[in-house]
């Protein structure tokens, strides 16, 4: 998915809201997201995918909060109550994120667990048939468990 794709796609996703919002607001969202994710476009990883379209929604909700923190009206009780849906949606949507986080430290990290964890490093000398050592050739590799493929 490309960036335009998801600003296409999150723009049909929150329907209404859209006509309040302006290209560059997308724009500063996604970037956003990206640096908040360590992802970046283009994705194909549905995991990827998904929350890059979470965060940036997430920013895009902040911006309408923003926003409709300075459009105070005297005696009207709507604006609040737009105001506190926004607040809790923002706080619910990083909860969320945060939950994610723990739960799937690997996928956000882009590292497989084998990554995450100490490696045994072979010694690495090695003797011909004749009992000459060749530890330093250049066809002797050290050997590294476990690798990606483990």
């Amino acid at each position: 998915m490309t960036e335009s794709e998801a600003i296409t796609l999150i723009t049909r996703e929150i329907k209404g809201l859209s006509s309040n919002l302006e290209d560059a607001d997308y724009s500063d969202a996604v970037d956003n997201a990206e640096r908040e994710t360590g992802f970046a476009f283009p994705v194909t990883s549905d995991f990827q995918i998904r929350w890059l379209k979470e965060r940036t929604k997430r920013h895009l909700f902040f911006s309408l909060w923003t926003e409709s923190a300075t459009s105070f009206k005297f005696k009207q009780i709507n604006l609040q109550q737009k105001f506190e849906h926004f607040d809790k949606l923002i706080e619910k949507m990083d909860n969320d994120f945060e939950k994610a986080l723990v739960e799937n430290t690997f996928e956000f990290a882009q590292v497989n667990a084998t990554q995450m964890f100490g490696h045994k490093v072979d010694a690495g000398f090695s003797y011909d048939d004749m009992g000459r050592e060749t530890s330093y050739d250049e066809d002797q590799l050290v050997i590294i468990s476990p690798t990606d493929t483990d």
